[in-house]
């Protein structure tokens, strides 16, 4: 974990991992693979930084091909093919915008031309942008944010549904928001609600073909989404109302995803959500 607590920062969105202060731990550095997806292959949306980077490397150290999603920040994506690759594992980076449903679609067809199918979905990519009041909240900034974090997944999913074979894995990012709200995050916390509770139903519509969807709805983690979207403010201390005083590094969230990527690890698990929170508990 970072031992610093993130100072005063911010920077446009949609947030670069250089400037941040401290550093985020993306890059699974300390990490030990043990073959669980050896041969399998795996598109990600939002994998160019923060939790998707993370993921792509810890899928790569257990074996697996990757194809990620980005929006526009090139440097980062290109870091996270590099670092792919040194683990000996093909990656390419796909520049565009979920919420166009025809990226969605393209992204899913240049993830089975580079890798010849898709074995592991994950859903990841996602947009938030805080108001002070809730009349604050615009039409335009509602749409914007369940275009990207709801219709672009639904979209997503759809077009990859005839590429992931029986026994494959799709994985949905929520948010402890989804789960509890947020006050000034709120259309962001009802598209991440709305995500969790499609990542059941397509449990219980793919339960015949053997395709486990489950879902992680992580707490505060240090990502550049962070500085870019909550302002010096928001930054400043981030974290620090958790339980556990502070908030997760990406290395810290990735492993949930690898547990329901890998059948060996989670053959049994279908329409749940794991919740890595920093100890923040949650009824029911």
């Amino acid at each position: 974990m970072s031992d610093i607590r993130p100072p005063a920062q911010s920077q446009p969105y949609p947030g670069r991992t250089e400037p941040m202060r401290p550093q985020p731990r993306d890059e699974m550095r300390d990490y030990e693979g043990r073959g669980l997806l050896q041969g399998r292959r795996a598109l990600i949306t939002g994998g160019d930084s923060g939790i998707g980077r993370a993921v792509a490397v810890a899928f790569a150290k257990e074996g697996a091909d990757v194809v990620f999603g980005y929006l526009s920040e090139d440097a980062d994506a290109q870091h996270t093919v590099g670092l792919v690759q040194e683990q000996g594992r093909r990656a390419v980076g796909v520049r565009g915008d979920l919420a166009d449903e025809s990226f969605c679609a393209h992204l899913v067809r240049r993830a089975v031309d580079e890798l010849g199918g898709i074995d592991i979905l994950v859903e990841h990519a996602a947009t938030q942008t805080p108001v002070e009041r809730f009349t604050d909240l615009t039409t335009e900034q509602l749409r914007r944010t369940f275009d990207v974090n709801v219709l672009g997944v639904f979209w997503t999913v759809r077009e990859a549904l005839e590429h992931i074979p029986d026994g494959g894995s799709i994985i949905i990012t929520g948010s402890i928001n989804g789960l509890r709200g947020n006050d000034s995050l709120i259309d962001y916390a009802a598209s991440k609600s709305a995500v969790m509770n499609l990542s059941v139903s397509l449990s219980q519509v793919l339960r015949d073909r053997g395709i486990r969807v489950n879902c992680v709805a992580p707490g505060p983690v240090w990502t550049p989404l962070i500085p870019a979207t909550l302002g010096e403010g928001g930054a400043e201390g981030f974290g620090e109302q958790a339980p556990m005083g502070r908030a997760a590094d990406p290395d810290e969230i990735a492993p949930s995803y690898v547990f329901f990527a890998s059948e060996r690890l989670s053959s049994y698990y279908s329409g749940e959500t794991l919740a890595p929170t920093g100890g923040e508990i949650q009824a029911g």
